[in-house]
C-alpha cells in the first residue's frame, strides 16, 4: 500500500522530485510522527511489553526503573503518534497497543513495526518485573475471594444471574459433536454450578482455580451432586500446561475480568486445546461501573470485543460464534467462541 501511495512514473520523476504532489506530502507527513516516536530504545521496549497486556504509568515505571515524569513523557509521545492508546479502569488509566486498526498507511506501518519488535526477547530483568506486577494483581484477586468465598454467588449476582450466561455457553457446547472420550476444563469454576453441565457432556473434566477457598466450594458442590469425573487443580493456567494437560473445550464464565493478565490466558488456552478444540468465554463488555472493583473483586471493567478478538488472533485461535446480551442493570455480557485449527 505504501508503494502504491507514493510511487511515481518515470516521466514525472523530475517534476515530482522538487515538487511532490499533495498526496505524497500528506502521506509522508502522517508517517513522520510514527517514525519519530519509535526512534527511542526505551519506547520500543515499552511497546514490546505491551504486546498482549496493559499497564499503568506506575507499573511501567517499576518495570523499567524509570521516573514518573520521564515515563509520562514517553507515553505522551507514543500516544500522539498512535502507537499506544489509553484504557480507563475506574480512576486509573492504563496503556495498551491500539486494538482497532484499518487499512490506512499508518496502521500498515505500525503493524509492521510491532511485528519486528515482537521478534525480540524481553530481558530477564524486565520479565521478572512484569511477573512481579502480575503476582501483585493475582494476590489482590485471591485476597478478595479468600474474604468473600462464602458470599461469591451473592456478589456475582450483583452483576448477572448464572442462567444469563450459562445457557448460551451450553448452547455453543451442544453445537459441537464431541467424541465420547472428549475432555474439558473450566477455569475459575466458582461454586461449581457449571460443572454439572460439563460433567454430563465430557468424559473427563478439569476444574482449575487459583483460590483455594473457591476450589473447595466447587469440590463440595461436585461431591453433593455426585460428579465423579472431575479433577480439581489449584493454580493458574500455567500449572495445567506444566502437567501437560490437553482438552477439547475450555470454559471461562465471568472469570476473565478477575485474571491479572487476560491476554496471557488466551495463549495458555491455545496450548491446552487439542486441534479443533474450542475456548468459550462469557464476560462483561467494557463498562464504567467502578463499584464492582470493591464489591466483586474485579480487576478489569470488562473488555471491548476487539480486545478478545485480538488476543485470540495473537494466540492462533479462530473466531467462532458471538452473542451479546444486554442486562437491565446497564451491563452487557458477551459470549464468545474461539477455535483452534
Amino acid at each position: 500500500m505504501l508503494n502504491n501511495l507514493i510511487s511515481i512514473s518515470p516521466e514525472t520523476a523530475n517534476n515530482t522530485t522538487e515538487h511532490p504532489s499533495p498526496a505524497v506530502t500528506q502521506c509522508l507527513s502522517s508517517l513522520a510522527p510514527v517514525l519519530k516516536a519509535s526512534g527511542d530504545p526505551l519506547r520500543l521496549e515499552i511497546l514490546r511489553v505491551l504486546q498482549r497486556d496493559t499497564f499503568g504509568v506506575m507499573e511501567l515505571c517499576n518495570i523499567f526503573d524509570s521516573r514518573q515524569s520521564g515515563m509520562s513523557h514517553h507515553l505522551k509521545v507514543l500516544h500522539k503518534a498512535g502507537l499506544v492508546e489509553t484504557q480507563r479502569e475506574g480512576n486509573s488509566i492504563f496503556y495498551r497497543r491500539p486494538i482497532k486498526q484499518d487499512d490506512g498507511i499508518n496502521d500498515e506501518l505500525i503493524h509492521s513495526l510491532f511485528a519486528i519488535i515482537d521478534q525480540t526477547e524481553i530481558s530477564p530483568t524486565t520479565a521478572e518485573s512484569i511477573n512481579l506486577i502480575k503476582e501483585q494483581r493475582a494476590e489482590q484477586s485471591q485476597a478478595f475471594f479468600s474474604r468473600y468465598a462464602d458470599k461469591f454467588k451473592e456478589q456475582q449476582e450483583l452483576i448477572a444471574l448464572f442462567e444469563q450466561y450459562a445457557v448460551p455457553v451450553v448452547d455453543l457446547i451442544n453445537a459441537h459433536d464431541f467424541a465420547d472420550n472428549a475432555s474439558a476444563m473450566e477455569i475459575g469454576p466458582g461454586e461449581g454450578a457449571f460443572l454439572n453441565e460439563l460433567s454430563t457432556r465430557f468424559n473427563k473434566v478439569y476444574a482449575l482455580d487459583n483460590s483455594e477457598g473457591m476450589l473447595n466450594k466447587a469440590k463440595a458442590h461436585a461431591s453433593e451432586h455426585n460428579l465423579t469425573n472431575i479433577e480439581f487443580l489449584l493454580g493458574e493456567s500455567g500449572k495445567a500446561r506444566q502437567e501437560n494437560i490437553t482438552v477439547d473445550a475450555i470454559v471461562l464464565n465471568m472469570v476473565l475480568h478477575h485474571i491479572p493478565s487476560p491476554g496471557d490466558i488466551f495463549t495458555d488456552c491455545a496450548k491446552l486445546l487439542n486441534d479443533d478444540g474450542i475456548m468459550l468465554v462469557s464476560d462483561l463488555s467494557h463498562h464504567d461501573q467502578n463499584w464492582v472493583k470493591e464489591n466483586c473483586g474485579d480487576l478489569w471493567l470488562g473488555f471491548e470485543s476487539e480486545e478478545l478478538s485480538l488476543w485470540a488472533k495473537n494466540a492462533g485461535l479462530e473466531e467462532g460464534e458471538s452473542l451479546y446480551i444486554g442486562l437491565r442493570n446497564g451491563f452487557q455480557i458477551q459470549v464468545r467462541e474461539f477455535i483452534k485449527r
